[in-house]
């Protein structure tokens, strides 16, 4: 048994049950214990894509309970790549933190670990009811890290998305009783074998719980009609929350995924691609409303929290399209927005810093003490974001815009995506101006500090690095894709476990 699955959980575990124990331990012995547990991550993330680069199923049986018996860890290309984004973003945003924002409120550090103790265990669970259990341990750390800082804004913020994922929880508990209650199992091979023999007087039951969990991951993705939750939430976190926040919407995009390539994909029969036809519209009406909100924001963390529900109506539409090409255009896109709007949120803070009063409102300021080089970072920033070339947003829309075939949907593709583009481009051109071209008075803020600054470029830079590896990184989406599609090689971890 390869014990390197679960290193991604242990470590999280242990250094923030660590970290509470030490909560009296002064901040620069809690700084650097945080730290170096999650730039530990980044080796180790490594090491496991390497590991799934051979196209090889591996699962890590806890209690040594083989499946379908046992609870247990999968890792494929999907789980290895989505580990990876996720500690290269936490450790730049951890690095950003402890300049001062986790002095905001007590256990900060703690909580960060157990955020990504949630995200990893998402990420790497074969079980839907552990799916379940790494969700809420993920959002309770969120709840607290959301209001971290204390202040009426957050907490009005912090209430609205308590609540509503307090009922995405509901319906995921609802969701995952009628599935156990229908097949006897919540393995999701396992579920795949079942729902694929399962009695066609089941399957309008077996959909209906399959809808259930797709509201919740809806939901969680901060997809239309289900994201009016996220703006306001993320525009008022602080800014290394919001910037590890931009891993949360891709874990209820993963949840899709994975649920509906696996459970309900080629091999369940009359339920194989029940949700495509709903995928398929709400990606596009996301993508529009979110740009809408974009053109119509007053402040540069709402503007950048749009941002975020963009970056999830074009994920949805690599992802709806069903095809391999779709998904490996909406995997490298899923790389690249995570990355980019992290960094834009340590920017917006960066920038917020240097103009008083006013933070990140997009009205007239006092001047910037260092315009060359925030103006340089948001510039390269909003091309890449915007889907403009050389970066990498630029090469994810080309790769999806060129997996659809002609027709119909092609066109409303294209002229979502591409009119899309431009409401982005205006958006984030009028904020630059406002920001950067039309100060107010004489500069009144510092110069942000180097740590700060590091950490921000360090992840603005991945669009860059994007680029750099595309040839590399593309054909590791495409083989994720395909070993995604093909639902055989997961059905026979069933029989290597009753061997």
């Amino acid at each position: 048994m390869n014990h390197a699955l679960i290193l991604p959980l242990l470590l999280p575990l242990f250094m923030g049950a660590l970290l509470l124990f030490a909560h009296r331990a002064n901040k620069s012995t809690k700084r650097l214990l945080s730290l170096a547990a999650t730039w530990t991550l980044v080796p180790i993330a490594i090491w496991l894509v390497l590991l799934a680069d051979d196209g090889q199923l591996r699962i890590y049986a806890l209690g040594s309970w083989q499946p379908p018996f046992g609870i247990i860890l999968m890792l494929d290309r999907l789980s290895a790549l989505m580990l990876l984004v996720t500690a290269v973003l936490a450790g730049f945003a951890a690095l950003y933190a402890c300049r001062g924002d986790d002095e905001r409120g007590p256990n900060f550090h703690a909580l960060y670990q157990f955020q990504l103790l949630g995200i990893n265990g998402a990420f790497l669970t074969g079980d839907l009811f552990n799916l379940f259990v790494f969700f809420e341990i993920l959002l309770i750390s969120s709840y607290a890290l959301l209001l971290h800082g204390h202040g009426q804004r957050r907490v009005r913020s912090g209430m609205h998305y308590v609540v509503l994922n307090l009922l995405g929880s509901s319906l995921f508990l609802i969701g995952v009783s009628m599935l156990y209650g229908l097949l006897g199992t919540l393995n999701m091979v396992d579920m795949a074998a079942r729902v694929s023999a399962a009695d066609p007087a089941d399957a309008p039951l077996l959909a209906a719980a399959g809808y259930l969990l797709l509201v919740v991951f809806a939901l969680k993705g901060a997809i239309l009609p289900l994201y009016f939750w996220l703006p306001r939430a993320y525009a008022s976190a602080t800014a290394p929350v919001a910037a590890l926040f931009a891993i949360m919407t891709k874990v209820g995009l993963y949840a899709i995924i994975r649920v509906f390539t696996l459970v309900f994909g080629s091999e369940a029969g009359e339920l194989s691609g029940m949700v495509d036809v709903w995928l398929w519209p709400l990606a596009l009406l996301t993508l529009g409303a979110a740009v809408i909100g974009a053109l119509a924001a007053r402040s540069l963390q709402v503007l950048l929290a749009y941002l975020v529900v963009v970056s999830v109506g074009t994920l949805l539409a690599g992802i709806a399209l069903g095809s391999e090409a779709g998904l490996a255009a909406a995997l490298y896109y899923l790389v690249h927005s995570t990355l980019v709007a992290g960094g834009l949120f340590l920017l917006a803070d960066l920038i917020a810093r240097q103009r008083g009063d006013l933070g990140t409102d997009l009205i007239s300021a006092p001047a910037l003490r260092q315009p060359l080089l925030l103006g340089t970072l948001f510039f390269m920033g909003a091309i890449s974001v915007a889907g403009l070339p050389p970066f990498s947003g630029f090469l994810g829309k080309v790769m999806l815009l060129r997996a659809i075939e002609l027709g119909a949907d092609a066109i409303a593709l294209w002229a979502v995506v591409l009119v899309g583009g431009l409401g982005m481009l205006i958006s984030l051109s009028r904020a630059g101006s406002l920001v950067f071209w039309r100060p107010s008075a004489e500069a009144v803020g510092q110069p942000a500090d180097a740590i700060r600054i590091l950490a921000t470029v360090g992840l603005l830079l991945g669009s860059v690095m994007l680029v750099v590896a595309a040839g590399p990184l593309q054909a590791f989406v495409q083989a994720t894709a395909a070993q995604l599609l093909d639902v055989a090689p997961y059905l026979q971890i069933l029989q290597e476990g009753a061997a």
